[in-house]
């Protein structure tokens, strides 16, 4: 049911960059995500200089702040959707930090599943430091977003936000296995998406839009948004393993074959080259099947329809947050999704 054969098949959520109400989303979020990192870096005070050390590597500011975008952008929306208001309650501001913080966690315990050796562009935590103490420090940027969400006071936003750190370990275990169904496949690979990747945005969006606005119906939204958005950015995270040069993605191509990984591109190929079903089961464990997987996913259409299915998402994105009323951060919500089609990194 994802696949698609029409080429004429563009994004229509281009009409707004043309619009007067186009907004940049990173400009509007910056004013509330100022200080971001140092009060990230306030969450994490520890008296051992080597984690502190540790922790400072990762949130030394220079990270685009993604998550924390969306979360001040939907905030701001719900505000102005329920009682005009334009300002970003503290509360919810914390969840936008405590959202950058899990997904940092995430990522240094995934350098350490992965074996990797570089991440945005510089070297890794358990290259620099080992696996061991890697482990920890995501243990202890863990802790620390718990501590902080505790803070909030909220038991249903503590509910939602431990959902993402469930789904997160729910996730690294499904992309340990692997399916012999076609179609099991695809929907196996689609629910290990969303829990690593879409369960943290849609989680965040919904717990903002709870502290701002009591109806139900606005947390759908949120949530609905932040999970469409979510799987479209790491559907085309996987399309670049195929198609960006290593230095612009800041970590080597092909890094999911060498990895044993399927993703969307390699099983739309599948679908053109059946013999990549074997590689497939065996995780492209035999010399030379990365090479072969590599070329069967440049001959098929397998770049294209996975990035048309990042399109599909996209549009359900723009479609929910047209629900809320029209505000310079809706705006900015719906063009982003634009830019996440966009992206070359």
């Amino acid at each position: 049911r994802f696949h698609h054969t029409s080429t004429s098949h563009c994004c229509s959520c281009s009409k707004t960059i043309s619009s007067e109400k186009y907004q940049d989303p990173f400009q509007l979020g910056r004013k509330d995500l100022k200080n971001l990192y140092e009060d990230i870096k306030k969450e994490l005070l520890v008296s051992a200089a080597e984690l502190k050390e540790m922790c400072d590597y990762y949130f030394d500011g220079k990270g685009k702040a993604f998550r924390p975008m969306i979360v001040v952008l939907m905030a701001r929306a719900c505000n102005i959707h329920h009682n005009n208001s334009k300002e970003v309650q503290a509360s919810q501001r914390s969840v936008a930090i405590i959202a950058e913080m899990i997904h940092t966690a995430s990522l240094v315990h995934d350098d350490v599943i992965d074996d990797a050796n570089s991440r945005r562009g510089k070297r890794t935590l358990n290259q620099i430091w080992g696996e061991r103490k890697a482990v920890l420090a995501g243990d202890f940027i863990l802790s620390a977003a718990s501590v902080a969400l505790a803070r909030i006071g909220n038991t249903t936003i503590i509910s939602v936000l431990t959902q993402v750190i469930e789904d997160l370990v729910r996730g690294e275990f499904l992309q340990l296995g692997s399916k012999e169904n076609e179609n099991e496949r695809f929907a196996h690979y689609l629910e290990k998406t969303f829990k690593k990747t879409a369960s943290l945005i849609a989680n965040s969006c919904k717990a903002v839009s709870i502290l701002g606005c009591p109806d139900p119906k606005v947390h759908e939204i949120a949530y609905q948004y932040g999970k469409n958005v979510g799987i479209a950015f790491q559907l085309i995270d996987d399309v670049l393993d195929f198609t960006s040069c290593a230095d612009h993605l800041g970590k080597p191509t092909a890094a999911d074959l060498k990895l044993g990984l399927a993703t969307g591109p390699v099983l739309f190929a599948c679908r053109q080259f059946p013999e990549m079903n074997a590689m497939i089961m065996r995780r492209f464990s035999k010399p030379g099947d990365v090479e072969r997987a590599w070329k069967y996913v440049l001959q098929s259409d397998g770049v294209q329809q996975t990035t048309y299915l990042a399109q599909r998402y996209c549009h359900a994105a723009t479609r929910e947050i047209r629900k809320l009323r029209p505000s310079p951060e809706r705006e900015a919500l719906v063009h982003l999704t634009e830019m996440v089609l966009m992206r070359d990194k």
